[in-house]
């Protein structure tokens, strides 16, 4: 494993950052500007880089089984076809709500979070959406972000971003059971934002106003800093040959001197094994 420090992929400016995810079949990473209402691509072997505008906020895009891509806006959940054809699959505008992160279960569910622009409490959720469009709300939230599974798929990680917390949930078939706190970030370290679990079963999770990427280990403990020279990652996913390169998006939203890196897509080179995606089923 490299102890290296972080280097630039993606040079950029976004507002907000967010949602990296490694789509294996067209062999790039996926990521989007949340309020710049933009999805992004990087192939990191030929550096090609593509940007698509979406016609409202973005919290997340997730590759489809079929080719394309399903996305979590501002008013539900979008399916984007291979031909870029858009098309709803699940339409629940709420004034003041916009979605938020979003990842796909092994089952090929994608579990799609909420969070109120002024982030009430409450105001929040995080819902599992079937690839046929079912949808069943599975918690509450204030700013739903980070969510992954196991590697045997019987856990379940999820951050509510102002608890401060990771918490950690039995998965149930299509439910989640018994909720229950599993980490605890100190105050000083920012809050628990996107996070991805690696082929360990271990969690790296990217702390927003905390400037830097921690990894904890499947029964809680705290075994790896890395520093970053943005103060607000916003998330990390495995990518590249091996799934052994770990990006971080970042933001520069609500910086009055952002750090000129502040935007950019970051890499850390061989920092792990992550495991396989996979893409959603509808």
């Amino acid at each position: 494993m490299n102890a290296g420090g972080p280097e630039v992929a993606v040079r950029e400016r976004a507002s907000l950052g967010e949602g990296p995810v490694w789509d294996a079949a067209a062999g790039r990473l996926i990521w989007v500007d949340i309020l710049s209402a933009r999805v992004h691509t990087y192939d990191p072997v030929s550096g090609r880089r593509t940007v698509m505008a979406t016609e409202q906020h973005v919290g997340a895009a997730r590759p489809r089984a079929g080719g394309g891509l399903v996305v979590n806006l501002r008013d539900g959940i979008g399916l984007y076809g291979p031909d870029l054809a858009f098309s709803w699959l699940v339409r629940d505008p709420v004034p003041g709500r916009r979605g938020n992160d979003a990842a796909v279960a092994p089952d090929g569910a994608l579990w799609a979070g909420t969070m109120r622009y002024d982030e009430a409490p409450g105001g929040g959720s995080l819902t599992r959406i079937a690839p046929d469009g079912t949808t069943m709300r599975e918690a509450t939230a204030a700013v739903s972000n980070g969510t992954g599974w196991s590697p045997d798929g019987r856990l379940m990680y999820y951050a509510d971003s102002p608890t401060r917390r990771i918490d950690v949930f039995d998965v149930a078939g299509a439910r989640v059971l018994n909720r229950r706190a599993w980490v605890r970030i100190e105050e000083s370290a920012g809050y628990p934002d996107g996070l991805t679990v690696d082929a360990e079963g271990c969690v790296w999770v990217a702390l927003w106003d905390g400037a830097a990427i921690r990894r904890y280990t499947p029964d809680g403990r705290l075994d790896r800093i890395v520093a970053l020279p943005v103060r607000r990652p916003t998330a990390c996913a495995f990518g590249g040959a091996g799934l052994r390169d770990l990006y971080v998006t970042t933001a520069r939203t609500g910086l009055a001197r952002p750090h000129p890196l502040s935007g950019s897509l970051l890499v850390l080179p061989d920092a792990g094994e992550g495991l396989p995606g996979t893409p959603f089923g509808g």
